[in-house]
């Protein structure tokens, strides 16, 4: 009979050694990623067996329980993020067959053919609300493929991209990882809620500027300050008004739409640059489809693939819906590692025994939903089922080293975690004393980093974040909301990110290129939800919530 193993988070007896051996797998994958610039699927393979090492040798984690780690984090890995790329990957590619992107392309270039208005509206608003309705992977793959097919460069898009991909990720999901905080800490969620409300807008103002200063110069990126101005105030007010007084779940959705509308309107009706700023090697003026002038019912009907992305995406996350698709889904708890695996304090207040359950939610999972988007989208563009399922073929086959790099990912992250590496890492930034506002912050970034996710980051370090906080004196509402606010900036360096980004915008093979461009932006904005959060901690204590409640 499977005997309970605790976790062991000094394993070789100093604290400093065992963090460097939990930092074995990390710095892998960082090696092979910044250093060799080996393609991700390879990198991630590496620092995949050299977690599997590390856990057995290490950390003692008997064999058994590896391998039902690792199976563990492949059906996550397949039916939460791989399944969700390659189903939105496929639905613009269903867009392009038929040739309906072309009208796309003239929809948005009608509201500004000025490229870094074009940034805001697509990766910055269109992307807010897809990461509101699903997230996952989705926001990025979405949002990089229309950018593509809008004449981008494909290494800027991924890197623009996943820049965007910040701002709205704590409460990505319908608020999953909010709820996640709750679950683990057993706080309420509307001091959470409230707190991360009142943290992420003050980034929200700063990252419109900082999305464009990618792409172009201060001179450029200034000249459309009242844009970027009013990207930022109506997302980041929205983003507060909803998460102080409403509730968790809506507040990408609503923030989303609301600044696709609002801004659009704004650079239709009230400013517009003085020069249209476009890429030196392609025309001033927009590529124009032939034929008569668009008409609404065109650009709808144009749009239809995405339309009834976005529809499925959010009609599998109303919650009826979600228990309702559950009910199809096959669960089992994971042999030899379902409640054998015992989280211990520090990391907890006293030890619990790990669940591990297979969830193959084939009908519930959100790419689900979007490969139904994609076969409805298809035969009314005008493509045959037969030419319809070739396309989705064709993006299985493109997309195939990627799908091996996020399963990788995934066996190592579920290893990392439940063999006590997170915690050990996480520790290590808890022994910071007066800084722990500062580096808890880099705490939630680490856990984004590895996991992938917010709600992952949060599972891992919420409840260390409130244990430290109360041993300190600080918080555990303020360091709670900290892990999860400076999570977002982790989502940007996450290997499975990477992943998605090269591989939408044709780029595979390049993530390490990608990720060293990428780390000095994601280094950059954590720093300043770090100094947000020590504001907070030491001279506006009085604006952290206490008992608050939603209207």
């Amino acid at each position: 009979m499977n005997q309970p193993w605790p976790q062991n988070f000094d394993p070789l007896g100093n604290r400093w050694l065992s963090t460097l051996a939990a930092l074995i797998p990390v710095c892998t994958l960082f090696y092979f990623l910044a250093v060799r610039r080996f393609p991700a699927w390879q990198a991630a393979v590496y620092a995949f067996i050299a977690g599997v090492v590390v856990a057995l040798a290490v950390f003692r984690m008997p064999p058994v329980m590896v391998a039902g780690a690792v199976a563990d984090g492949l059906v996550y890995g397949w039916f939460r993020i791989a399944w969700i790329l390659l189903a939105a990957v496929f639905v613009y590619e269903i867009s392009v067959e038929s040739g309906q992107f072309a009208v796309v392309k003239q929809s948005i270039a009608g509201l500004s053919s000025d490229r870094r208005i074009q940034v805001l509206l697509i990766a910055f608003s269109f992307g807010a609300l897809l990461e509101g309705a699903g997230g996952g992977g989705a926001p990025v793959a979405i949002t990089g493929a229309m950018m593509i097919g809008l004449g981008f460069p494909p290494f800027q898009t991924a890197l623009m991209c996943l820049v965007a991909n910040s701002a709205p990720v704590a409460f990505g999901g319908l608020g999953n990882p909010v709820r996640t905080l709750v679950a683990v800490t057993g706080l309420p969620e509307a001091d959470f809620s409230a707190m991360i409300g009142r943290i992420l807008p003050l980034t929200t103002l700063v990252l419109p500027f900082w999305l464009v200063r990618v792409m172009c110069p201060v001179r450029e990126t200034l000249a459309v300050w009242p844009a970027l101005l009013a990207c930022g105030v109506i997302f980041g007010g929205i983003q507060f008004f909803w998460s102080n007084y409403i509730d968790a779940s809506l507040v990408d959705i609503v923030g989303g739409i609301g600044t696709l509308a609002l801004l659009g309107l704004f650079v239709r009706k009230v400013w517009a640059p003085r020069k249209l700023w476009r890429y030196k090697d392609e025309a001033t003026a927009p590529v124009r489809v032939a034929g008569d002038g668009l008409t609404l019912t065109r650009i709808a009907w144009a749009w239809l693939p995405f339309l009834l992305l976005t529809g499925f995406v959010v009609l599998w996350g109303i919650p009826p819906v979600t228990r309702l698709l559950e009910t199809f889904s096959w669960k089992q708890p994971v042999p030899g590692l379902h409640l054998l695996v015992m989280r211990m304090p520090p990391v907890v207040v006293k030890p619990y025994a790990e669940a591990a359950i297979f969830d193959v939610a084939w009908l519930a999972a959100p790419g689900t939903g979007i490969l139904f988007a994609g076969l409805i989208a298809g035969p009314l563009a005008g493509l045959s089922l037969q030419r319809t399922l070739r396309v989705f073929r064709f993006s299985f086959w493109r997309l195939r080293l990627s799908l091996v790099a996020i399963m990788a990912m995934l066996g190592l992250g579920y290893i990392t975690r439940y063999c006590g590496m997170d915690a050990t890492m996480g520790m290590a930034l808890a022994h910071t004393g007066v800084l722990f506002p500062f580096f808890g912050t880099m705490i939630g970034w680490l856990g984004v980093a590895l996991s992938g996710t917010d709600a992952g980051s949060n599972a891992l370090f919420g409840s260390l974040q409130v244990i430290t906080a109360n041993k300190l004196g600080l918080s555990p509402i303020l360091m709670g909301a900290a892990n999860s606010a400076g999570g977002v900036m982790g989502k940007m360096v996450a290997a499975q990110s990477l992943v998605i980004a090269c591989a939408v915008t044709g780029r595979d093979g390049k993530e390490g290129e990608l990720f060293a461009a990428v780390l000095k932006h994601s280094l950059g904005l954590l720093a300043l939800v770090g100094l947000i959060v020590m504001l907070y901690a030491y001279v506006f204590p009085g604006a952290i919530p206490n008992g608050h409640k939603y209207w």
